[in-house]
């Protein structure tokens, strides 16, 4: 009996040094060059509570986009949360109109498999009219070429009208 017990064994190698320039004397890890690739199939299935933050993601799956806004200090976060940041007061929601300015992205044309998202990928930040910080997430429907996104640009928010795995998936921002 030896490795025939391991039903998912792809193979046996000795990797190389990819340092061994480094090492002109010998390899030091060569007593752990040894390896072994599996397949190991996962399956998980999590069950996630989005706690205080579940108004924001109930609301986007109604069509409206609110955030908090901080009672003590008047802070408007883009991001949602419970509890200011800058002052540490207890936050309460605030409906946005969802429109803002795109001020930065970044244009991506590799993404991990699972994200299932259209490639390019764009990851915008905005400032949204009437929050004092800023927003990330995906912008789409910019057109046939990322070339037409400039910062300065008007975006809103777009609604998912299609189910999704996820209630972020809720949302995206395109030119408005």
């Amino acid at each position: 009996m030896g490795l025939e017990l391991i039903k998912n064994l792809m193979e046996v190698y000795t990797a190389e040094d990819p340092m061994a320039f480094q090492h002109p004397d010998g390899d030091p890890w060569a007593d752990f060059r040894e390896v072994m690739r599996i397949e190991w199939k996962m399956d998980f299935t999590y069950k996630h509570v989005l706690g205080k933050y579940s108004k924001f993601f109930i609301e986007l799956a109604n069509g409206k986009f609110v955030t908090t806004k901080c009672k003590d200090c008047g802070k408007v976060w883009g991001i949602p949360r419970p509890l200011c940041s800058d002052c540490m007061g207890i936050c309460e929601w605030e409906e946005l109109p969802g429109t803002g300015i795109l001020t930065s992205y970044s244009v991506s044309n590799f993404v991990p498999a699972f994200m299932k998202v259209e490639i390019p990928y764009v990851l915008a930040i905005v400032k949204l009219d009437g929050a004092d910080t800023h927003f990330t997430h995906q912008l789409r429907n910019y057109g046939d070429s990322t070339d037409s996104i400039k910062t300065g640009m008007p975006v809103k928010v777009a609604y998912a009208t299609e189910p999704v795995d996820h209630p972020m998936l809720l949302m995206y921002f395109e030119p408005a």
